[in-house]
């Protein structure tokens, strides 16, 4: 799996595919542990990096990842079943704010998707939220370009960052739920139920 590992890292780097920081990774592995989670869902595979980082927490793991781009959703079910991880780990191939789910539940949703689109996202799928349980999003600093728009020229980047800034004061403004901002990586935020605590 290693070897599979490093050779994920590889692709993403010479394709320009986004994929999580090492840093942020491990601290959702940790909590993964320490926290006995064990159902995830995971929007925005990309090529299945954090999908399967995720799934080898701990054997009881199991992730259900959902991905609306062909290549990369192709690229992901094969770097699963490389991995071994094709029971632990359920692509599915849709745009997220298009998939319906029922009857399910999950300890873990991990936001890493379209960044214009996060607080859809979240207020979809806490529906989902099993009692206890969190909601993570990545890249809330966006390589350090957040709090610092007026430094920006491109427009669609600027337009970009001040999407996650609203999300950031729609998930600090938010009264159902308690979220901690974690420094690390590209920046994370971890997002409690209140009626959890």
């Amino acid at each position: 799996m290693k070897e599979t590992i490093l050779e994920m890292e590889a692709y993403a780097k010479e394709k320009n595919v986004p994929i999580i920081e090492k840093e942020s990774i491990a601290y959702i592995m940790k909590y993964i542990k320490s926290h006995n989670v064990k159902n995830i869902l995971e929007i925005g595979s990309a090529i299945g990096y954090s999908a399967i980082l995720m799934a080898s927490s701990s054997k009881e793991v199991k992730v259900t990842t959902i991905e609306r781009d062909e290549a990369r959703y192709m690229e992901c079910l094969k770097n699963v079943k490389k991995c071994g991880f094709d029971k632990e780990v359920n692509v599915v191939y849709q745009d997220a704010l298009e998939v319906n789910l029922t009857n399910v539940s999950y300890d873990l949703i991990f936001i890493d998707a379209a960044k214009g689109q996060y607080t859809k996202f979240f207020e979809k799928f806490k529906y989902f939220l099993a009692p206890g349980g969190v909601i993570i999003t990545d890249n809330l600093k966006f390589h350090g370009y957040v709090g610092k728009k007026d430094m920006i020229e491109s427009k669609n980047l600027r337009g970009l960052i001040d999407r996650i800034e609203k999300y950031i004061d729609f998930l600090k403004n938010n009264e159902e739920f308690d979220t901690e901002f974690i420094d690390v990586g590209d920046g994370l935020s971890v997002s409690r139920r209140k009626s959890d605590k």
